[in-house]
């Protein structure tokens, strides 16, 4: 039939999807396409707003005012829906200078929390100058809640987010009593991602206790004073990190934090180490007797400019207590220039030999990458040793550099001569920027 109009025709709920797949703004001009799309874009479920990106067709200069401007009409845009709005994201700037739209913003909140049902909300402020104070108090139905340099205040008698099972918590302000609060009336989380906390007042002692989490990330910050898991039995993947401007002020409460979280985790199969924590190891005494039974993954950062024999006993003391590891991934970091002669003797010294004791080594240990900003031979060299003389069962150890250095024939040379254990063990280098790789078969 010539001329029919077939997308219209389509299901209501087709063409809602189809909406939802275009910018708001382009959403919004549909309505002139026929009678029955008029009010069509009113039923969008999904929405991500960025006045960056200028998704609503607002053409105004970037001025103080200009923040305040693009959040009315953010909230002349959301007030005709017909809701419920499932999935709202919102990508924003609240700077000092601007005082109309922090209360903007949670007049459209509550505007929200009237259309119902919201699952899933994101706030990502983009000015580190001002957290804007959040209050969430009746988003019952949320699943996914991801907050951005804001600060958040839950409301007296707050009852929880019992269908929340995911929570993300980027430079985000709030009380000691309030994140305990948030954790254990939250029941049903299975991921707590990126949780970089700031303390409203007094420093911050947070105790976690989840029956379904799965996926922890924890970045510890200057508002920390003490962290603990009393009970996470479902707990496969951590991660811990730290916050940029600890790395030069590192303290033995750090490293105290650091142990306990780890000590506390050591079910896990998956473990990651955020920069300089075997430096965080290696500030306390590791005579601990526990082993990470069910690792079976483990990350860690090692910056080449600190290095140090305290350091590699941290690093030995994991590799021990990981007698079922399978894979390891060592990104290095660091130029190691003003003392590379001395990081070069002690690793030699110490790796460049066979080791005992080292069940996973012995039995699982199958892949390794080590990771480098640049190509440094002796460095990649110094580090492969340990896995290539000592892994009886590894199948490949990974080189990965950024940059474009060229791979010398000393570096080969070098690697060729070693003499591997495993008669399986290959060695790839890679060079991410180029996507080029040489393989070496490493076979006796």
């Amino acid at each position: 039939m010539a001329g029919a109009d077939r997308i219209s025709l389509l299901p209501l709920e087709i063409k809602i999807s189809l909406l939802s797949r275009l910018r708001v703004k382009d959403a919004v001009r549909t309505s002139a396409l026929a009678h029955s799309w008029r009010h069509l874009w009113t039923l969008l479920p999904c929405l991500q707003l960025h006045c960056g990106l200028d998704r609503l067709g607002l053409v105004i200069p970037r001025d103080d005012r200009f923040d305040s401007l693009w959040m009315e009409r953010v909230h002349e845009f959301v007030s005709p829906l017909r809701g419920p709005v499932l999935d709202f994201q919102l990508f924003y700037c609240c700077p000092d200078s601007d005082g109309q739209s922090i209360p903007l913003l949670q007049r459209l909140l509550d505007l929200l929390l009237r259309k119902g049902g919201v699952e899933k909300l994101l706030l990502y402020n983009f000015s580190n100058a001002y957290r804007v104070v959040i209050s969430l108090s009746g988003f019952h139905a949320l699943k996914e809640l991801e907050l951005s340099d804001c600060h958040l205040v839950l409301p007296t008698g707050f009852p929880g987010f019992n269908r929340l099972t995911k929570l993300l918590l980027v430079d985000t302000q709030i009380s000691s009593e309030d994140i305990n609060l948030l954790i254990h009336t939250s029941t049903n989380l299975t991921s707590l991602v990126n949780l970089t906390l700031i303390a409203s007042k007094d420093p911050l002692s947070v105790n976690f206790s989840f029956p379904l989490l799965r996926c922890l990330q924890f970045c510890i910050t200057d508002s920390v004073e003490r962290v603990s898991i009393s009970s996470a039995p479902c707990l496969e993947k951590a991660c811990i990190s730290f916050d940029s401007s600890l790395i030069n002020s590192m303290s033995e409460k750090l490293a105290r934090i650091t142990l306990g979280l780890v000590t506390s985790v050591a079910m896990v199969s998956s473990l990651t180490l955020g920069f300089d924590a075997l430096k965080n190891f290696s500030l306390v005494a590791l005579p601990f007797n526990f082993t990470f039974s069910r690792l079976r993954f483990l990350s860690f950062y090692l910056n080449m400019d600190t290095v140090d024999k305290r350091m590699y006993d941290a690093s030995i003391w994991l590799l021990k207590s990981m007698p079922f590891l399978e894979e390891l991934e060592i990104e290095l970091w660091g130029d190691n220039s003003s003392q590379t002669n001395g990081v070069v003797i002690l690793m030699r010294e110490l790796l460049a030999k066979k080791h005992d004791g080292f069940a996973c080594l012995d039995r699982t240990l199958r892949s390794v990458t080590i990771d480098m900003y640049k190509l440094e031979v002796t460095a990649s060299i110094t580090m492969a040793h340990i896995f290539l003389l000592n892994a009886k069962v590894l199948k490949e150890l990974k080189i990965v550099f950024a940059t474009g250095a060229k791979v010398m024939p000393s570096m080969i040379e070098e690697l060729q001569k070693l003499d591997l254990i495993s008669s399986d063990a290959k060695v790839v280098i890679f060079d991410r920027i180029k996507k080029k790789k040489i393989i070496l078969c490493m076979n006796n």
